[in-house]
């Protein structure tokens, strides 16, 4: 099969966004408070790698998630030092959104459900009231600084199947506040390529001009599938986590974030550019396990293991 052939089966973009996600989603289910001065060495580690986004932590209820205690600390030392790179925080209300901004977050990262049982275990609302608070912090900050997070957009833990007509109306009431853009997230890491191509089939139809970036888990190894279909509907901005951590409190049985440099080598296996270097990743993800204490999620990091005999 020549190149024309495989990407007549195969559609790929030329280019891709990637957004790290591990300094939030990586370290919020790790149960071992990780030192501040930790995670601004992963993080400095991670922004010299290239990305033009990276998501810090989140301004969630400490008693919640007590990982992101220091989150204005953090924050506010990322900011200092790394003045070029969009600085995202993830708040699942008003409260979060005054903290972050006040601490010098560039993108507030709001975060609601698609199905209402996972909505409530989250955030401990309805979707209707997270819809409500969504648009107070749309009010609060300009909704042009606030990017919304729909989890359980494909599977959810405890209502299963979420319908695609659940997605888009949804994403519709999303849009409507002006939000900056929407992540679809594949929360517990369930959903198969079928199920992801109907339901972003259905949102590219609804909304084509809309940014949407992809949140994508790998519990049944179905992540970079679930990329490869989403770039055949032309989706390019796709989450990551290094060394594939990741996981969510409020949703049993979710594993991690696909890897950032498993996606990286599968985008460059694809032709497929991206601003990122592959090796600094790689590089900041083998030091995760001594420094968090948690174990890596990554073919990437395993080949490099077991080359090194590490």
């Amino acid at each position: 099969m020549n190149a024309a052939d495989f990407s007549a089966f195969c559609p790929a973009p030329k280019r891709a966004e990637v957004i790290e996600v591990c300094p939030r989603d990586g370290f919020q289910n790790v149960k071992a408070f990780i030192p501040t001065a930790t995670k601004i060495a992963i993080l400095d580690d991670l922004a010299e790698a290239g990305f033009k986004t990276i998501e810090v932590t989140s301004f969630v209820s400490p008693k919640a998630i007590p990982q992101m205690a220091d989150a204005a600390e953090v924050l506010t030392e990322f900011r200092r030092k790394h003045v070029g790179i969009e600085a995202v925080a993830l708040v699942p209300n008003v409260k979060g959104a005054e903290k972050a901004i006040a601490n010098g977050a560039h993108t507030l990262n709001f975060v609601l459900s698609a199905s209402e049982s996972h909505n409530r275990e989250n955030t401990r609302r309805t979707v209707d009231e997270s819809l409500t608070e969504l648009a107070e912090v749309c009010h609060l900050t300009g909704a042009s600084h606030v990017h919304a997070s729909v989890a359980t957009a494909f599977t959810c833990p405890f209502e299963g199947d979420v319908p695609k007509d659940a997605v888009i109306k949804l994403v519709d009431k999303i849009i409507a506040l002006g939000c900056k853009g929407v992540s679809l997230a594949d929360t517990i890491g369930t959903a198969s390529p079928r199920k992801v191509y109907g339901t972003l089939r259905a949102v590219k139809e609804r909304f084509p001009q809309a940014r949407v970036v992809l949140h994508l888990h790998d519990t049944q190894g179905m992540a970079l599938a679930n990329i490869m279909t989403a770039m055949s509907l032309g989706y390019n901005i796709f989450d990551a986590a290094a060394g594939g951590l990741g996981g969510c409190p409020f949703a049993p049985g979710a594993a991690g974030n696909v890897a950032t440099e498993d996606l990286l080598n599968f985008l460059t296996a694809l032709g497929v550019e991206t601003d990122v270097d592959a090796g600094k990743v790689l590089n900041a993800a083998m030091k995760l396990p001594k420094l968090t204490g948690v174990p890596l999620c990554s073919h990437m990091a395993a080949l490099t293991m077991c080359k090194t005999g590490a």
